[in-house]
């Protein structure tokens, strides 16, 4: 699973996602991309999730570039906890992305199996996406 080596802080806030993505917008290593349409919090275990979906459909062919990480840290308090006592500890790291993001990028192999191998990640995230192609 993907979780930052070092962070500056270790419990952050939670923020807002709204809005459209500025940067991430368009292919920039392979052919073929998985693109997000709404925004959420992406988590460490569904990208894993994904990129395993997409490498064992393409059977280890081609390359796939994970083009989010999850660096924001989430807090969870212990079930049956008393209010008060302060925050919770860090539970796991999630990525935010907004819609427009390229979540993940392929070269390497036909479009089609792209295409499949592509949707078949796209059912492991939270979120709405689309397959684009390299005009």
């Amino acid at each position: 699973m993907l979780v930052p080596r070092k962070v500056k802080y270790r419990k952050s806030q939670k923020g807002r996602l709204r809005g459209k993505a500025a940067r991430k917008t368009s292919l920039s290593y392979g052919a073929y991309g998985l693109k997000a349409i709404t925004n959420s919090w992406v988590s460490s275990r569904q990208i894993e999730a994904a990129r395993r979906a997409m490498t064992r459909y393409v059977q280890r062919g081609g390359k796939i570039w994970i083009r989010i990480f999850p660096d924001k840290p989430v807090t969870a308090k212990g079930s049956e906890v008393p209010m008060g006592s302060g925050k919770g500890n860090v539970d796991r790291y999630v990525a935010p992305v907004q819609r427009g993001t390229v979540l993940f990028e392929m070269d390497g192999v036909d479009q089609e199996i792209a295409e499949k191998a592509m949707s078949l990640a796209a059912y492991k995230l939270p979120l709405k996406t689309k397959f684009i192609v390299k005009e």
